[in-house]
């Protein structure tokens, strides 16, 4: 642990990341065009050469084409509608009142299943989710008389190694969605589409399962420790913060209404053949609805957050939501600082055609090589999990690994979507053991309220086993469902 920890405090912000490997794919870039690399494309069979960066049309196209590459960055648009809507959700109480409700109101036997699912649900909320339900976490289990500790650790490691499985589109999904869909065009040209919804029946099957995976660890091998036990001096809160007020009670309930009032008129706007929101043919799955796909998420939860707020007292006038907007908004502002960056890494290595030469060069070595493609998906399974160490950014990683592995994928038929889906595993399995994380060192603090002589290598060691039996029972069942050849998601077959 402390060598991945001195390795990783030594990686610059990932910010300056991906500037430096811009000026390595600059060097690169310059070497390859000396040497003459290129290959043939099998779409169309022309020929496609390395272009070099430091060439005069090289540093024409950085200069001339910056401000054009951020603003048509696929994630940009996209997450920040959604984070617009998720703010209201979350700043008006809904969020922290529906996991309230989530680990509150179940048997005492399934209080561990209970806040292992919420923290799969809770990813709507991105980081925020963290902030709420870990503590909520350690609050459920002392309320039925378990170890406060084992709920801090069970909470934190469903948000953290289940954080790329939800059955509710999270705005995750929409980031890598976008990068996937840059990525696909490389092979697929500029048609290449992968929709947010495209891991959704995926996602929804992985929730469960993790949640189930996390339940036998936690009773099997977690419970097992002999110190499970909170200090005696430990100021430990009041278990009525679980509870929830008459107030918000009815506030719940009224969104929960308004939600489904608004699904059921949505839904009845697409059942026509004839709908405006069906696509050619009365398609949905190539539809306007699925297109909009992430406003229409965007629009739910402002509006289940402004139904909420109205009764509870947290929208008090309609002055209020484009403040909570801006309030979530802010919160982003790291990441699209982030996104800066990485919009200019990916453009240039598009420019370059080294990620054409590398996905055909890759693929054809994959047909060489006779392996497997489960051999394949493990390979790259493992090689990515190893990053994730280091690189915790989910986005930044998959910005890297996406214009490699997607089109060299697709080059052997396999879908992006289903690239996609293998990487959530990996950018999920090892984030709840590396200290390299932020939030690893929030929940650590959270643990210390209990047990203050805890450290980085007592909360890995509780981590651990889970992490290990989510991303093996992950694996499985990713492969399950390549071979039974089950949608990944709406229009997105596995093969």
């Amino acid at each position: 642990m402390a060598v991945v920890e001195r390795a990783g405090n030594a990686l610059p912000h990932p910010f300056w990341l991906f500037w430096i490997l811009s000026g390595v794919l600059a060097v690169v870039s310059a070497v390859l065009l000396a040497f003459d690399v290129s290959v043939v494309s099998p779409g169309d069979g022309k020929r496609v050469a390395v272009q070099s960066l430091l060439s005069g049309d090289g540093l024409a196209m950085a200069a001339s084409t910056m401000i054009e590459n951020f603003a048509a960055f696929p994630p940009m648009a996209t997450i920040v509608v959604v984070i617009m809507g998720v703010a209201v959700a979350e700043r008006s109480g809904f969020l922290a009142a529906l996991m309230k409700v989530g680990v509150s109101r179940v048997p005492a036997s399934w209080v561990v299943f209970a806040v292992a699912f919420a923290g799969t649900v809770a990813h709507v909320a991105s980081a925020a989710a963290y902030v709420i339900l870990v503590p909520l976490g350690g609050l459920a289990f002392r309320a039925v008389g378990r170890s406060p500790v084992l709920g801090i650790v069970v909470a934190y490691t469903a948000i953290a190694s289940g954080y790329d499985a939800s059955p509710v589109p999270t705005p995750n999904d929409a980031i890598f969605a976008g990068i996937t869909t840059t990525a696909a065009k490389i092979a697929g040209g500029d048609d290449a589409y992968v929709s947010p919804l495209s891991n959704w029946f995926f996602n929804i099957a992985s929730s469960l399962l993790l949640a189930a995976v996390i339940t036998l660890v936690t009773r099997f091998v977690l419970s097992k420790r002999p110190d499970l036990d909170a200090d005696p001096d430990a100021d430990l809160e009041d278990i009525g913060a679980l509870s929830l007020s008459d107030r918000e009670r009815s506030a719940l309930r009224r969104a929960g209404v308004a939600f489904l009032v608004a699904v059921a008129a949505l839904t009845a706007a697409v059942v026509p053949a004839a709908s405006p929101l069906r696509g050619d043919g009365g398609s949905i799955v190539e539809s306007p609805l699925l297109d909009g796909i992430a406003a229409i998420v965007a629009f739910l939860f402002a509006l289940v957050g402004i139904v909420y707020g109205a009764r509870s007292g947290s929208v008090r006038k309609p002055g209020d939501v484009p403040k909570l907007m801006v309030d979530g908004v802010k919160q982003m502002a790291p990441v699209l600082v982030l996104f800066f960056a990485i919009a200019q890494f990916l453009a240039y290595f598009d420019w370059t055609h080294i990620g054409d030469v590398l996905a055909v060069k890759a693929a054809e070595a994959l047909e060489h090589s006779q392996l497997p493609i489960v051999v394949v998906f493990l390979l790259i399974l493992l090689l990515l999990t190893v990053v994730n160490v280091m690189v915790t950014s989910g986005s930044a990683m998959w910005a890297l690994a996406a214009p490699v592995l997607v089109p060299m994928l697709m080059l052997v038929d396999v879908p992006a979507e289903t690239t996609q889906a293998l990487f959530r595993i990996a950018d999920s399995g090892s984030t709840a053991i590396t200290p390299m994380s932020p939030y690893f060192v929030m929940a650590l603090g959270f643990l210390q309220r209990y047990r203050k002589s805890a450290g980085l290598g007592t909360l890995a060691s509780y981590t651990l086993p889970l992490a290990v039996a989510m991303t093996a029972a992950w694996t499985l069942l990713f492969l399950a469902w390549w071979a039974l050849g089950i949608p990944l998601g709406p229009g997105a077959p596995v093969r």
